[in-house]
């Protein structure tokens, strides 16, 4: 049993920039990591037990029929005691660790805005553009149950939103992403060095970088490159820069700039662009024009990569996807059902990758098992929990083939 629990909260490891947490913020954050643990393995189990054993007979029984439809589900099992508890638990833990992380960052947000003001000054790593509008699909709800989101100061050129989302990751995770956070970016480059051992891009592109959690792993492993980490939040590049700058990286630049406007670069401007777990955060009508702009500043023969939870497809059970589907109206996370329902493949067709350079690949965080053991379930998917993920990606035809 003692093999199946999260690492401690001291286990993090301890960047500079990382906010400080006393005993009880630290012991809070024990707490949390171990209930969304708890949350889903045993307790969620219960899910699927409670809908054979009472929602799907009921349904049956008043319908005549099995459900059609992953909402037809969740309707069903809103009204079930199991699933009401099991879903106000997990939305309250993800309440408690927003608030948990808050209090501790602005007790100290002097001393960070302070030391991020100074780190970003001297590296020259940041590049902030006041003219970049917020997209409306991030400022209409919380994401995430974030105060303010990802984007919203407590004060001008502060680093609140940036330094809540590091502290507190972990506890949402139950530490699966490692001491960093970085599990994301480190299984990418994992995958990247084995599918093209010699492949050394030169210029990299990571869209919606939040924090540059998942971008500095890319940056570490390519010495040689430049990359490149964009979002259109000024407080969380604030502080992805200095914290990247506090861990000595110096081949990465964090620049405000929205996904659906690359007009700022050529085309054909960089070897790889990346996304992790950023697809599912657009609107439908953003998503086309991200990927249409990505695939535009793409170089021929380069690669893109999508990071993202599986799409809802025939094969998947409707029981699953409803569960996959909690994040969507539980979590402040609008676009997270409409998204999974799409044709991936079919929509990056659409933005100028052919059917036939495309591929699915699976990705997994890749972590000390001796601190941070497997997710629940022998490291099986949690329905959208666990640090394991599809990757959707393409390899962009040569410029010859194109030709051909």
């Amino acid at each position: 049993m003692a093999s199946d629990l999260p690492p401690p909260y001291t286990a993090l490891t301890r960047h500079p920039m990382m906010p400080r947490t006393n005993h009880d913020e630290a012991a809070r954050f024990n707490f949390l990591t171990h209930f969304n643990r708890f949350l889903s393995g045993g307790i969620g189990a219960g899910n699927k037990i409670a809908y054979d054993k009472q929602v799907l007979p009921q349904f049956r029984a008043e319908h005549g029929r099995d459900p059609e439809h992953r909402y037809e589900i969740r309707d069903a099992m809103n009204q079930n005691d199991w699933h009401r508890i099991w879903s106000a638990l997990k939305r309250n833990s993800m309440e408690m660790r927003q608030h948990n992380g808050r209090q501790a960052v602005l007790r100290q947000l002097d001393e960070l805005d302070a030391m991020a003001k100074q780190y970003n000054e001297h590296s020259g790593m940041l590049e902030l553009d006041p003219s970049v509008e917020q997209p409306h699909y991030q400022t209409a709800v919380d994401i995430h149950c974030q105060p303010g989101g990802y984007h919203s100061e407590e004060r001008p050129d502060d680093v609140t939103v940036g330094a809540n989302y590091d502290i507190g990751l972990f506890a949402t995770t139950g530490g699966a992403l490692g001491g960093l956070n970085d599990g994301g970016g480190v299984a990418v480059v994992e995958w990247a060095k084995k599918e093209r051992p010699d492949w050394q891009p030169k210029r990299i592109l990571d869209i919606g970088c939040t924090v540059g959690h998942n971008a500095v792993p890319i940056a570490q492993a390519y010495p040689d490159a430049e990359v490149i980490a964009i979002d259109t939040a000024a407080a969380s590049l604030r502080y992805g820069a200095a914290r990247a700058a506090a861990m000595g990286v110096t081949n990465i630049k964090f620049v405000q700039a929205s996904g659906e406007d690359l007009s700022r670069w050529d085309d054909g401007s960089f070897d790889w662009v990346q996304t992790t777990m950023f697809l599912h955060e657009l609107s439908s009508k953003a998503m086309p024009k991200l990927l249409a702009e990505a695939n535009r500043v793409l170089a021929p023969g380069g690669l893109i990569l999508h990071i993202e939870q599986p799409q809802y497809s025939d094969e998947m059970p409707l029981f699953e996807q409803f569960m996959r589907d909690w994040d969507a109206f539980n979590n402040n996370e609008p676009f997270w059902s409409a998204m999974h329902g799409q044709d991936l493949k079919q929509v990056m067709a659409e933005a100028g990758f052919p059917h036939d350079c495309q591929f699915i690949a699976g990705v997994r965080a890749v972590v000390d098992p001796e601190i941070f053991p497997p997710s629940p379930d022998e490291g099986e998917e949690d329905f959208g929990r666990a640090a394991i993920w599809n990757a959707y990606g393409a390899w962009k035809p040569a410029e010859q083939a194109v030709a051909a």
